[in-house]
C-alpha cells in the first residue's frame, strides 16, 4: 500500500475544482495524465455550471455540476447527484469553502488535499492526506504534485478539449481564409491587472500596420468587458477590430483561437483557455508574477513587468517577495510598454511560433 492508503490502481476517482476558468483550465493535463496512467479508471469531476462549458465531452470524464449561484440549492443538487456513490480516491485540488462544502457530497477512503502551506479555507478540516509542500511552482505544476504524491511521474501536456463542428463553422465565417489574426481579450476579473485601453489601441495598430493582422475582440459579457471594448475600437488608428464580445461560448472561444496566430491579454482566464488551441500567448503582467501564474506554454512570449512593479509599488525585489504576492497598486500594469509587448508580437510573427501539446 502506498503511504496515500492506495493498495492498488483506483477505479473510480473523484476530482473538486469548481473554479475558476483558468484554473480548470490549468486541470486539463492532470486529468489527461489520469486518463493514460489508469485508462480503466472512471474520473468525476465536480466542477461549476459556467467553467463546465469548457470542458464538455471529455472523453472517460463524469462531469458533475455545482450551480454556485444557487446558495444551499446547489449544494443539495450536488449531494443528490452523488447520493450513494462511493469513490477509491478524492483529488480536493481547490482549497476555497465553497470546494470544501462541495467534497462533503464526495465519499471516499483517501482524500487527498494540498500541504499546510499552501492550503487555506479549513481545507484540512475535509481531506485525510496532504501532498507534500514545493515552494515557488508555477500553480500547474503545483497540481502535478497529486499525482506525484500517488507515485505517477508521467505528465502529459495536453490541454484538448473537444470543440463542436458548428463552432468551427462560426469561427470560420467570423476569421475566413488564412491572414495572420491577432486576437485582444482586454478584460481581467480584477480590474487592477488591466492594461490602459491606449495601449491595447496602440498595439492594435501596429499589427494592422506593420503585421498586416486581423484584430479580434473578445471577452465576457460584463458591462466591464463592453466598455473596454469600446473604448478600443473607437481608439484605433489602423485597425478596424471584429468586435466578439459577449457573443461567444466557451467553446466558440477556443474555435477562434484555433484560426488565429497570437492572442494578447492580462492574467485572465482566456490567456490560460489558449493552451487548449496551442495558440501564442502574450501575456501582460505586473499585478501578479508570471512565474506563478503565466500561461503555461507561453512563458517565453510573457511582458514580465512584476519585478518592476515590485520594486516601484512594494520598495522590494521580487525574489524576496513571499510566493503568491500580488503588486495590489493601479498603477502596476503601467510599467508593461507596448514596446515589449510589439517586440514579442514581431518575434512571433518572424519565426512562425504555435506552442503545442504532447500527442
Amino acid at each position: 500500500m502506498s503511504p496515500y492508503g492506495l493498495a492498488e490502481a483506483p477505479k473510480r476517482i473523484a476530482i473538486v475544482r469548481l473554479s475558476a476558468l483558468g484554473d480548470v483550465t490549468h486541470i486539463l493535463p492532470l486529468v489527461h495524465t489520469l486518463r493514460r496512467t489508469w485508462p480503466e479508471a472512471a474520473i468525476t469531476w465536480v466542477i461549476g455550471r459556467r467553467e463546465a462549458e469548457l470542458v464538455a465531452g471529455l472523453e472517460g470524464v463524469e462531469l458533475v455540476t455545482l450551480d454556485k449561484g444557487a446558495g444551499l440549492a446547489g449544494y443539495r443538487g450536488l449531494g443528490r447527484a452523488l447520493r450513494g456513490r462511493r469513490f477509491d480516491l478524492l483529488l480536493q485540488l481547490q482549497t476555497s469553502f465553497r470546494a470544501h462544502l462541495a467534497s462533503l457530497a464526495v465519499r471516499a477512503p483517501v482524500r487527498l488535499g494540498w500541504d499546510g502551506v499552501r492550503a487555506r479555507d479549513l481545507h484540512g478540516l475535509f481531506v485525510n492526506r496532504r501532498i507534500p509542500f514545493v515552494d515557488r511552482q508555477h500553480v500547474l505544476d503545483g497540481q502535478f504534485g497529486f499525482l506525484d504524491a500517488l507515485g505517477v511521474r508521467e505528465r502529459v501536456l495536453d490541454w484538448r478539449v473537444p470543440v463542436p463542428a458548428a463552432e468551427r463553422t462560426a469561427a470560420a465565417e467570423t476569421l475566413p481564409g488564412h491572414a495572420p489574426t491577432l486576437i485582444i481579450s482586454p478584460g481581467a476579473s480584477n480590474p487592477l491587472r488591466n492594461w490602459p485601453v491606449a495601449r491595447y489601441c496602440e498595439l492594435a495598430d501596429i499589427a494592422a500596420e506593420r503585421h498586416g493582422m486581423r484584430v479580434l475582440l473578445t471577452g465576457g459579457p460584463s458591462a466591464l468587458e463592453r466598455e473596454l471594448a469600446d473604448a478600443i475600437l473607437a481608439g484605433t488608428r489602423v485597425a478596424e477590430p471584429l468586435d466578439r464580445v459577449g457573443q461567444l461560448t466557451l467553446k466558440g472561444l477556443v474555435a477562434h483561437m484555433e484560426r488565429a496566430t497570437a492572442l494578447v491579454s492580462p492574467d485572465s482566464g482566456p490567456a490560460h483557455v489558449a493552451a487548449c488551441a496551442r495558440l501564442p500567448v502574450i501575456g501582460l503582467y505586473a499585478v501578479s508574477n508570471p512565474r506563478r501564474t503565466g500561461p503555461y506554454l507561453s512563458r517565453a512570449h510573457t511582458v514580465d513587468g512584476y519585478p518592476e512593479a515590485a520594486r516601484r509599488y512594494l520598495d522590494e525585489e521580487a525574489e524576496n517577495l513571499h510566493w503568491g504576492t500580488r503588486v495590489e497598486d493601479r498603477r502596476a500594469m503601467e510599467v508593461v510598454t507596448v514596446e515589449a509587448a510589439a517586440e514579442r508580437l514581431a518575434t512571433l510573427m518572424d519565426g512562425g511560433v504555435r506552442v503545442g501539446v504532447s500527442p
